[in-house]
């Protein structure tokens, strides 16, 4: 899952990216209203963590901008204005979902799973292919019931393309969803990725390359 977080309190927002990041998200930051938008206008983020009260663009404007775009971008609001009709404003506004500050972590978590979840309608809190079984809601991988240690980007991979239900996945939208702004497109990173996440999977291989084209997720027993 790719993230935005628009907050403009650098401490608060460096403690959601990192918490993010160890959660398997890849997470891009923005400091104040202009550069969110900015961002939101070259990048694909599945959501975006927006402080309501940014300097620069309000985050209201870019909720509504957001909105009448008619993009894939879930909006959560993160907020210290928690009071009750705050929340409906907010929400009249077109936002997804709404947490008040302070806030416990795991909800933030929980929250952004749902939002992502929400448009892809084909990829449900646990994947299945074949013998491998993918459970987003605990972050755990298993394959003939022996669950498997993934690093974060592993398991982010692992997701994308399980996800996708068969369909070829490029390395440049392994790149676009699982890291960040600042993966380099000409790095080995994917291909990297991909060796120690197919050794970890074993045999018999259940991802394969088309090459020139992507990856995609097979059942070898077909």
């Amino acid at each position: 899952m790719r993230v935005l977080v628009a907050e403009d309190e650098k401490t608060l927002a460096g403690y959601i990216a990192e918490g993010l990041r160890e959660s398997a998200m890849s997470v891009d930051l923005a400091h104040d209203g202009t550069t969110a938008l900015e961002k939101l206008g070259i990048g694909c983020y599945d959501v975006v963590v927006l402080d309501r009260d940014l300097p620069g663009t309000h985050g209201d404007e870019i909720c509504r901008h957001l909105v009448s775009a008619g993009g894939r971008t879930r909006v959560l609001m993160l907020t210290a204005m928690s009071d009750v009709r705050e929340r409906i404003a907010g929400l009249r506004l077109g936002a997804d979902d709404y947490l008040g500050k302070p806030f416990d972590f795991d909800e933030l978590v929980a929250r952004l799973d749902a939002l992502a979840r929400r448009p892809r309608e084909a990829a449900p809190p646990v994947l299945r292919k074949a013998d491998v079984v993918l459970d987003s809601a605990h972050r755990r991988v298993s394959r003939g019931g022996r669950y498997l240690s993934l690093t974060n980007k592993e398991f982010a991979v692992l997701a994308e393309l399980l996800a996708a239900a068969g369909a070829v996945v490029s390395a440049e939208e392994l790149l676009r969803s699982v890291w960040d702004e600042n993966a380099d497109p000409f790095t080995n990173a994917v291909r990297m990725t991909m060796h120690r996440l197919r050794s970890k999977l074993g045999e018999p291989g259940i991802i394969e390359t088309l090459p020139g084209v992507g990856y995609r997720v097979v059942d070898p027993s077909c």
